[in-house]
């Protein structure tokens, strides 16, 4: 689902507020729908906005509507590059032709 190893979730967990998976006696973690769109929302503040771990939880305590819909406008765009470069492939190959 994401691109994360168990070590830098388990940091996560530790340093930002919001992570907090539910544990049975057993100490296993269980992750609702709710972390799972917080760890969807930590990888997109880390890897498309660059910040910190600092601006991570600063963030998710401002807003989460907010960054939910900033996530959204990004996938858009990167789906609307891709097929954008699916056309211009199909140009190309119509042009390479003539």
């Amino acid at each position: 689902m994401f691109d994360i190893n168990i070590s830098k979730l388990r940091f996560w967990e530790k340093e930002i507020t919001a992570l907090k998976p539910k544990r049975n006696g057993k100490k296993t973690r269980f992750y609702s729908d709710k972390d799972i769109q917080i760890i969807k929302q930590i990888v997109f503040l880390i890897n498309e906005q660059h910040l910190t771990l600092e601006g991570v939880n600063k963030k998710l305590s401002e807003r989460q509507d907010e960054i939910s819909r900033q996530q959204e406008i990004y996938e858009r765009l990167m789906n609307v590059r891709t097929r954008l470069k699916g056309i211009l492939k199909q140009i190309n190959k119509k042009e390479s032709k003539r």
